[in-house]
């Protein structure tokens, strides 16, 4: 699976609050979280961002409430994925459960520029910035990981293994 979109870039500790801000949080709909996505840390990104973009963050994003609202609203603001150099553990697991594809890389998250055009390997972790022409390699994702992100998230996993044959 690859990923090609544009740099948006943001710095260390990134809480949920910034992600998604807590006077959103009356609803689960994707959609009505997308609109507020990172609305706290760039007020203009819902609006300006297009499908496919990627944000790149410094370490420990996704720190603060464990809410799943925050990756909720990342993907259904159809962000590629997150790179950044490190995720707090429980932004990390609920990313997977939803299916939202992050993977981390401190020399990425230093090195990569707001607006630079990206694209992400996401099996092999390979990372190409096709404005500079570097590469960075991202921590692999577990392979049992990465099952959780091609079936659309936990839930999806579980119903897909537990289904009845030809149901």
């Amino acid at each position: 699976m690859r990923i090609r979109g544009r740099i948006w870039k943001f710095g260390d500790d990134i809480d949920t609050d910034a992600i998604i801000p807590a006077r959103y949080l009356n609803t689960s709909d994707p959609e009505a979280l997308a609109r507020h996505c990172m609305e706290d840390a760039d007020p203009s990104f819902a609006a300006r961002m297009a499908p496919g973009d990627i944000i790149l963050a410094g370490k420990n994003f996704g720190c603060g409430s464990s809410r799943e609202h925050a990756p909720i609203a990342i993907k259904g603001a159809r962000v590629g994925l997150v790179v950044a150099a490190s995720f707090a553990r429980i932004f990390y697991r609920n990313a997977f459960n939803i299916g939202l594809p992050i993977l981390e890389s401190a020399p990425a998250a230093a090195e990569i520029r707001e607006g630079d055009e990206v694209e992400v390997d996401i099996e092999t972790g390979v990372i190409t910035d096709h404005t500079t022409r570097k590469t960075y390699q991202a921590k692999p994702i577990p392979a049992f990981m990465r099952e959780l992100l091609a079936a659309g998230g936990l839930v999806a996993y579980v119903r897909r293994r537990t289904q009845p044959a030809g149901g």
